[in-house]
């Protein structure tokens, strides 16, 4: 969990000579755009915001989990046949039941929640297991046979394991690496549910300042526990003598160069092998605004069992040698594209701004979303959903039918952080206005500090609209986030000024497009989206 300003990269100070990578051609292409006919992929591996990667391998599979923070359902598991093209199959964490805050229920869980936590898959019981600690509390186990899920929680630990790492280790026992600066690792129960010991094995020197992120492996009979600097460091400990140690460090890489222009030096995530041997690290790029984003680089080992980045004219390579793996059995689902909201269940791209309430929203012939909070802050605004941005530049077009709004309804498409803004629909009076919003605004300690302005509005007849807003998520770019409407789906106008998305890293996770339905007087009003689009040029 990244603590620390983003860093940008100030050269690599690992070396390594990229070693070619021969294997089939990748058989899909993600909205980052795989270059088949070079059989090169191109960083980032996925342009959209998925933080503190935890990475393995099932198989022929590939599974990774991410940091959702204060976003409900947390912990997304992605999916992917070639460590390349990724699609989001579920969730570990199904609702942050943590306390009432994760409700927007008299208090607020922003910058709270899913933070780094850990992903493993047990083959004794052909189990995926999900580890992480909230409010530095307690830590909490959820296991899966699928990750489609079910999930469900198998046990609460009271020790609050702190970034943590879960390693099976080959003997099935279970041990889990955590901690800031001071690293332990804990010895679970044979069933999971609780701790039999917990030792310190490692303190940071402080010449290296802090260490977190825990990753645990097994590696030809030595223990690795992998470890974070934030924001601009990655290093490692290795025990011949067991995992209660005792651990050497080494380090992996420093103010590395990365390969999106204006973002800061990989660094967290973790390492997993192919089918035929070859390792990987994934790990994220800050790219503010659009959050942290993950990376991909071939590994080798020296002769004593260290891990290399192999880099590319002293940077961690924009392209690599596709990963020889064997043919995936099909094109995984796009992370762009049209919903329409049908099926009785949200698709797994969507998550809620904290919890929602289910008895005020319905999928079926659309997405209705009926009032659930009376404010005029969004931020305090019960199911607001929302879309993680694609990157470099993409847009998002909701079709949005108003005709059951009620007076003081607020409705629309937002680009949601602490500094936010948003196009949509004000009924007042019997009257419904398109608007143009932004000032929305929270401070470091993540209140409210402005609910928005309106600066500029038109007039609006008929129960349908064209929602639309683009997002240029280039960080050191401009960083603008445009909206524009349309009455027929096909002539669009611009609305308002370009706002300006923040980048400052505090608030960790990247702007998102968000649909909402408040009510400022009354509940009882809705809006029906019949039809959401991600798309990029």
């Amino acid at each position: 969990m990244d603590r620390r300003r983003a860093l940008t990269a100030a050269g690599g100070l690992v070396a390594g000579a990229l070693l070619p990578l021969a294997g089939p051609l990748p058989t899909t292409a993600s909205a980052r755009g795989t270059s088949l006919a070079a059989a090169q992929y191109t960083n980032p591996v996925v342009w959209q915001d998925f933080a503190d990667i935890d990475v393995i391998r099932v198989g022929d599979t590939y599974y990774a989990s991410a940091s959702t923070m204060h976003y409900s359902p947390g912990a997304p598991v992605l999916r992917s046949y070639d460590l390349v093209n990724w699609e989001i199959a579920g969730h570990s964490v199904p609702v942050l039941d943590f306390g009432a805050k994760y409700d927007l229920n008299g208090a607020r869980g922003y910058v709270r929640g899913i933070w780094a936590s850990s992903l493993a898959y047990r083959p004794s019981n052909r189990t995926f297991y999900w580890l992480g600690q909230i409010d530095f509390a307690r830590t909490y186990v959820y296991t899966a046979t699928s990750v489609e899920g079910p999930w469900s929680r198998l046990t609460t630990i009271n020790t609050p394991y702190y970034d943590a790492g879960l390693l099976v280790d080959t003997d099935d026992t279970l041990y889990v690496a955590y901690g800031n600066t001071t690293i332990s690792v804990a010895q679970l129960s044979p069933d999971g549910r609780s701790q039999v010991r917990t030792q310190q094995v490692f303190t940071t020197p402080s010449s290296v300042g802090t260490l977190e992120g825990s990753r645990f492996y097994k590696i030809n009979g030595q223990y690795y526990i992998f470890l974070t600097r934030p924001a601009n460091g990655q290093y490692i400990l290795k025990s011949s003598g067991g995992p209660f140690g005792p651990y050497t460090m080494r380090q992996v890489l420093l103010d590395l160069r990365g390969p999106i222009s204006g973002g800061g030096v990989p660094h967290q995530g973790g390492l997993v092998q192919t089918q035929g041997g070859a390792w990987y690290y994934m790990a994220f790029v800050d790219a503010y605004p659009g959050g942290r984003v993950p990376v991909l680089a071939p590994v080798t080992w020296t002769s004593d069992g260290w891990p290399v980045v192999q880099l590319v004219n002293g940077a961690w390579g924009t392209s690599y040698p596709a990963p020889a793996v064997p043919a995936p059995p099909r094109q995984v689902t796009p992370m762009t594209g049209v919903d329409t909201f049908d099926g009785t269940v949200l698709k797994p791209r969507w998550e809620w701004n904290h919890n929602p309430d289910n008895t005020k929203w319905s999928v079926g012939n659309g997405l209705t979303l009926r009032t659930a909070t009376v404010t005029n802050d969004l931020y305090w605004a019960r199911n607001t959903l929302t879309h993680r941005i694609q990157g470099p530049t993409s847009t998002a077009t909701v079709q949005l039918d108003h005709s059951a709004m009620r007076d003081g309804d607020r409705a629309g498409l937002a680009l949601l952080r602490d500094s936010s803004a948003w196009i949509g629909l004000k009924r007042d009076g019997g009257t419904t206005r398109i608007v143009m919003v932004n000032g929305l605004t929270m401070d470091g300690s993540w209140n409210t500090t402005g609910t928005g302005v309106e600066v500029a509005s038109a007039a609006l007849s008929g129960s349908g609209v064209w929602l639309r807003a683009s997002a240029d998520i280039r960080p050191g770019a401009a960083r603008p986030g445009t909206f524009s409407y349309s009455t027929d789906g096909t002539r669009f106008t611009p609305l308002g000024p370009a706002f300006s998305m923040g980048n400052d890293w505090r608030f960790f996770m990247g702007y998102r497009f968000a649909l909402f339905n408040h009510a400022t007087r009354a509940l009882g009003g809705a809006v029906r989206v019949l039809r959401f689009e991600l798309s990029t040029p």
